[in-house]
């Protein structure tokens, strides 16, 4: 399989696409994005690697974050990580409120806003004062990449504009469902989501989920065979807020969007895969990227299904 080659049919078949979507605007910041930027990055479990476009243009992670804080907190609660957030698809947007309040302060999934926010409680209990050095430690070992920070003007831009996460960390506090100062848990969360990645990086990272756990390029165990399974089995439901329906039929793989623009996916006991363009569907993720990701597994076949 001539990967290269399907990369440049992909960007050639995507073109179409740049007149529509929109980048987001509630967050100043992500709305300065260059409209005109596509990159995609494929790094297989014995290490080959293939890119297209400015796959070495850093842009903020933002929700993707959340697959990487949910696994350090998963590894550290276990199944109780369970009590306090779910593992359902929501079916409604991903900062809703009306479903966190229905259901007394437990999020859906930690793929929501609430639910990461919560898992990002959990690990300032575990790590306390330096809990988000901790998350920035892990993502640059899953990324073999010491050279990852988070953005400091985008963080402010969040802080400054996420009255709705304010509302869901107060609602949830309500229900005693976070057990951190609120203005702690809220500074962790916005500055993972501020974190700076690459295509190339982003793809490193999710090798490990699609090797059971185990980074097969340095053979390290990050968690175990059954928690990588149900980390992909909620990117797979969850990982694209009320479109993850629409993705698994469409494109068919474990994935996770983020705002910012990109989306990371896993071809288990294959590849990782990463995809950026910054302007958005109506679901809040990469329009262009979901295109690309599509056309990608209709080439291929290399869908789960």
């Amino acid at each position: 399989m001539d990967l290269d080659a399907i990369l440049k049919e992909i960007q050639e078949e995507i073109q179409k696409y740049f007149t529509k979507g929109k980048l987001p605007n509630y967050i100043p910041m992500l709305a300065q994005a260059d409209e005109s930027d596509f990159a995609m990055s494929i790094i297989t479990l014995d290490g080959e690697e293939y890119h297209i476009g400015c796959s070495n243009k850093k842009f903020s992670i933002q929700s993707i974050s959340k697959v990487f804080t949910f696994t350090l907190a998963l590894e550290h609660y276990s199944k109780e990580l369970y009590k306090r957030v779910g593992h359902e698809p929501s079916g409604d947007p991903f900062n809703s409120l009306v479903q966190l309040e229905y259901e007394s302060g437990i999020p859906r999934n930690p793929f929501i806003n609430a639910g990461a926010i919560v898992t990002t409680d959990c690990l300032a209990s575990i790590f306390e004062d330096n809990a988000f050095n901790e998350i920035l430690d892990f993502m640059k070992k899953v990324s073999g990449d010491q050279n990852i920070s988070f953005d400091k003007n985008i963080f402010i831009s969040e802080l400054g504009h996420g009255f709705q996460n304010f509302a869901l960390i107060n609602l949830m506090k309500s229900y005693h469902n976070i057990k951190n100062p609120i203005d702690d848990v809220i500074q962790i969360y916005f500055k993972q989501c501020s974190i700076m990645m690459t295509t190339k990086q982003l793809a490193h990272s999710m090798l490990f989920l699609a090797n059971h756990g185990k980074d097969p390029l340095t053979n390290e165990s990050i968690l175990n065979e059954s928690k990588a399974k149900r980390i992909n089995s909620l990117m797979l439901t969850c990982g694209h807020y009320d479109a993850s329906g629409d993705f698994a039929y469409k494109v068919g793989l474990p994935g996770k969007s983020g705002v910012g623009g990109g989306i990371v996916a896993v071809v288990p006991k294959k590849m990782a895969i990463s995809v950026y363009s910054p302007k958005l569907n109506v679901y809040g993720n990469s329009l262009i990227g979901t295109k690309a990701l599509e056309l990608f597994t209709t080439k291929t076949g290399l869908s789960i299904f």
